[in-house]
């Protein structure tokens, strides 16, 4: 387990084309109930907010979800982010997993999900990126929306009619992915592009939370709790209550104040 930031209650960015942000957040994590390690990492340091949930064995799932917590962090402290720089992280990672104490012959992976602050024709966007099932969603005026698509057998059994939501939380291969960051493959995310508004809110999970909560529940605790760091341990203890089967990790971003300034600054 890889912890990168900590939670800040009040953050301004100010982007490149002028725009003022201000954010806060907070993350969390736990072994849960019936692991002996905990495998995910997470980094919390803007433009950057990313969870990564580690698999392959203890030491060389923490070491793969740690490689790529690490290299994300590197550019933490920027003004905003873009998809070379994700992809490049990424890369990088999966080339320190080959030379990670740890590493198994089966080799290592991990998943990867997160939301980058960056700028599209001027504008405020994040950057959502994934790779595996762990998970984005994102909760404006009361409207939960998952972002992001599971990288899963079962996802792909869903999409093809052959089994329905509900049966795809407890289908025996549910915990079977179908792409990540490591086992010897180049890492090809998802990406998608949302604009960033004043009063919306990202939860950034690993599948130990969703797992354990379905998303009315996970939408009844982000609307119970207005501030962040209530709201990500809401949601933790909600999980390790329900069963706490598998690493639970969460990340909770509030997007409190867009404000556009007209100047513009010099980028990184």
């Amino acid at each position: 387990m890889t912890q990168i930031g900590n939670g800040n209650t009040r953050y301004l960015a100010t982007l490149p084309g002028g725009a003022e942000i201000r954010l806060s957040w907070a993350a969390v994590t736990d072994t849960g109930h019936r692991r002996e390690a905990n495998e995910d990492s997470y980094v919390v340091q803007p433009p950057v907010f990313a969870v990564a949930d580690g698999m392959g064995g203890h030491a060389a799932g923490d070491f793969a979800s740690a490689a790529v917590v690490t290299r994300l962090a590197e550019y933490g402290g920027r003004h905003v982010i873009g998809t070379p720089e994700l992809d490049r992280a990424l890369r990088m990672a999966v080339q320190d997993m080959g030379r990670g104490a740890g590493v198994t012959d089966e080799g290592s992976g991990t998943t990867v999900t997160g939301a980058a602050l960056g700028e599209i024709s001027g504008e405020p966007a994040w950057l959502v990126f994934n790779i595996g099932d762990s998970r984005v969603y994102r909760l404006v005026g009361g409207v939960l929306e998952q972002l992001t698509v599971d990288h899963s057998v079962v996802q792909e059994l869903v999409d093809a009619g052959q089994i329905t939501r509900e049966e795809a939380d407890t289908h025996p291969h549910s915990n079977v992915i179908t792409r990540a960051v490591g086992f010897h493959e180049a890492p090809v995310p998802d990406y998608r592009a949302i604009a960033v508004e004043p009063g919306m809110r990202l939860l950034i999970c690993s599948d130990g939370l969703t797992k354990e909560l379905t998303p009315y529940g996970i939408r009844h605790f982000l609307l119970a709790n207005p501030k962040s760091e209530p709201a990500a341990r809401a949601l933790l203890d909600a999980a390790l209550g329900n069963g706490g089967r598998d690493n639970v990790t969460a990340i909770v971003v509030d997007v409190h104040e867009v404000r556009h300034t007209g100047a513009r600054g010099s980028a990184d």
